[in-house]
C-alpha cells in the first residue's frame, strides 16, 4: 500500500427494491423518494442511512483495515535495520 486512500465512498440503498442510483429528494434531505420502486423516505437521509447501518458498517470496517495495515507498513519501514536484543 502507497499511502491510505484520501476518500471512501458509500452508496446507500433502497430498503425495498436495493437501488442506489434512483433516489430523488427535496432541497434539504428530509424527504426522498427511489423512483425505481416509488418507495417513500418520511424520514429523508436519516431514515436511508439508519436502514443502510450495515453498509455503512462495511466501509467502516474497510477503513480501520487499511488504517491499520498502512500503520504496520509505515512502522516497519521506519524501524527498518533496527535490531532487538
Amino acid at each position: 500500500m502507497k499511502k491510505l486512500k484520501d476518500s471512501y465512498k458509500i452508496k446507500l440503498r433502497c430498503a425495498t427494491c436495493g437501488c442506489d442510483d434512483h433516489f430523488e429528494s427535496n432541497e434539504d434531505n428530509s424527504y426522498i423518494k427511489c423512483t425505481f420502486c416509488n418507495r417513500e423516505y418520511f424520514g429523508g437521509i436519516d431514515k436511508l442511512t439508519e436502514l443502510n447501518q450495515d453498509v455503512i458498517n462495511e466501509v467502516q470496517e474497510k477503513i480501520e483495515k487499511d488504517a491499520a495495515d498502512y500503520i504496520e507498513e509505515e512502522l516497519a519501514k521506519a524501524f527498518k535495520g533496527f535490531k532487538l536484543k
